[in-house]
């Protein structure tokens, strides 16, 4: 572990942990060992899960017809305002299930629903099915009668595909409330300070973030896409407010600060928090980090005011 890290004591705890059960590293595991073994850790240090009125699983057509499956969350069977949320794992793990917790946290803080979807991993789909997938669901749930004005979020790479899909609502005229942003991946290249000062014993490491970019991208120019380094977008002028929960002790937080000032620049609305002493994937640990169940409060309050302008959640 790198000393230099200012890890918060729960957070060294929890590392130190990690660090006794000698898993063997995700990068050289396949993608389904790597996905089977995230999906048995996922729930470890999360919080309690919480009952809400209405959990449902569905699905939502792609594009080219395949279903998507999806779950919703919400405290009634009212309408109610919708965030899409996009799970994160490198656009290789993770799934519904690996977030179910999150997500009933976010709907239950906020009031509104959430829906999460099951968008297709790397390498079986690779760039840009995930966005592609990711967009589809947007639009679709923005043609429902039942559903209520939209925010779209995500956590790490969900993160990347909420950012982009703010900016493809943008250039379709679609309304959206909130981009709501858990240390997303902005950038093309693991470059920046941050990637070089904790790339190694905090969670995630850059051979993760190699390992990922190796299975999602086929090609070079693929890392220049701004669909998938939303920093290399040429232009962000009139995307929806965003909210930015970073952790300082993260490879990704450099590029979610450069992109809340590409945002800022552009005239959105930006709301940024730095969680201190955390590191990447910090919001799925509740049961050990305060940091997180403060996130989870923060993120929501993010919601209940970007949806009060256009919907009365009391």
């Amino acid at each position: 572990m790198q000393s230099e890290a200012p890890l918060t004591p729960q957070m060294r705890s929890v590392i130190q942990r990690m660090a006794r059960a000698q898993r063997t590293p995700m990068h050289l595991l396949s993608p389904q060992q790597a996905r089977d073994a995230y999906e048995q850790g996922a729930g470890v240090l999360e919080v309690p899960k919480v009952a809400l009125a209405r959990v449902e699983d569905f699905e939502i057509p792609a594009r080219d017809g395949t279903p998507l499956p999806a779950r919703r969350y919400a405290p009634s069977f009212e309408k109610l305002p919708t965030l899409l949320y996009l799970h994160g794992g490198g656009f290789t793990i993770g799934s519904v299930a690996t977030h179910d917790i999150l997500c009933r946290e976010l709907s239950r803080l906020s009031g509104c629903a959430v829906v999460s979807l099951d968008y297709r991993l790397a390498p079986e789909h690779v760039f840009p099915t995930a966005v592609n997938d990711a967009w589809d669901a947007l639009a679709w749930l923005a043609a429902q009668p039942d559903c209520g004005p939209l925010a779209v979020g995500g956590d790490s790479a969900g993160g990347t595909l909420a950012t982009v899909c703010a900016i493809l609502a943008r250039d379709a005229g679609m309304p959206l409330a909130l981009q709501l942003l858990f240390y997303p991946g902005c950038a093309a290249h693991a470059d920046t300070p941050s990637h070089s000062r904790f790339a190694t014993g905090l969670v995630l490491e850059r051979e993760h973030i190699d390992y990922f970019f190796s299975q999602y991208l086929q090609r070079p120019e693929e890392y220049e896409d701004w669909r998938f380094a939303p920093l290399n977008a040429p232009d962000v002028d009139g995307v929806a407010p965003a909210w930015f929960g970073l952790a300082e002790c993260d490879p990704l937080v450099d590029e979610g600060v450069m992109y809340a000032d590409k945002l800022r620049l552009a005239g959105a609305a930006v709301d940024l928090e730095i969680y201190r002493g955390v590191t990447h994937e910090f919001i799925k640990m509740g049961r050990a980090i305060p940091e997180a169940r403060q996130a989870h409060q923060a993120a929501a309050q993010a919601l209940r005011e970007a949806f009060s302008k256009v919907f009365d959640l009391t």
